[in-house]
């Protein structure tokens, strides 16, 4: 009688929980991806044959109760983060770079700056979730790349977008993206030519240090460079 009624009491414990997640899913608050993934896993066991329902409580309410290291981190809703995605953008390039027809190499013919040009072509760094410019340690090296672009049109760039290591691997592709499409705008606004700026999204695949801490993740969300100079 006492496993029965331990075991009744958790799973409407659990219900209560899970009924409350998806309340809050179904308002679009928040990417909640990775605290309903193992309630969803012991549910499929359940769906194929392997119907043990203490261990989807179990499982349940561990997944509820997750909390990643904070830093204030609520990833954009997903519907928040496709319709800042579709912003309008400037034209992309006629070609892109290494395809059959352009006339500079594939990214890997690209390289890192160094010497001066890495004083003009310095990383950009966003806030949690963030993609706009609008920080005077964002403003001041892009309008440096802008007037160096400009006066030299043969330089061609790469903006590389990353992220932190937190959120879904789609998420942070897409943030990425908005991360380094931001900064081509921007310097496309100041007047370089479309044909010199080119993006591409490493999201959380590259980042510059591993550490799970506020000031590891913040030098991970990053805009950098490479160049490549035609002759």
């Amino acid at each position: 009688m006492k496993q029965s009624f331990l075991r009744t009491a958790l799973l409407s414990c659990v219900g209560l929980c899970l009924l409350n997640s998806c309340q809050k899913n179904n308002n679009g608050d928040v990417w909640n991806d990775s605290s309903m993934g193992s309630y969803k896993r012991a549910k499929e066991r359940v769906l194929w044959g392997e119907p043990n329902q203490e261990e989807v409580a179990v499982e349940a309410l561990s997944a509820t109760s997750f909390s990643s290291p904070s830093e204030d981190f609520i990833a954009l809703a997903e519907e928040d983060l496709k319709q800042q995605f579709s912003e309008a953008t400037f034209a992309q390039a006629k070609h892109s770079p290494g395809d059959e027809g352009s006339y500079l190499p594939g990214i890997e013919g690209f390289q890192i700056p160094t010497a001066a040009l890495a004083q003009v072509f310095r990383v950009i760094y966003f806030d949690t979730d963030q993609s706009s410019i609008k920080h005077a340690g964002q403003l001041e090296p892009l309008y440096e790349m802008a007037s160096y672009l400009k006066s030299h049109p043969n330089t061609y760039i790469f903006v590389e977008g990353h992220c932190d290591q937190r959120a879904p691997e789609a998420y942070n592709l897409a943030l990425g993206t908005r991360r380094a499409n931001s900064v081509r705008n921007f310097l496309i606004e100041q007047g370089v030519h479309v044909d010199q700026i080119h993006t591409v999204s490493y999201g959380k695949e590259r980042p510059i240090s591993l550490a799970n801490t506020p000031d590891s993740w913040a030098k991970n969300r990053r805009a950098q460079f490479k160049i490549y100079n035609k002759k």
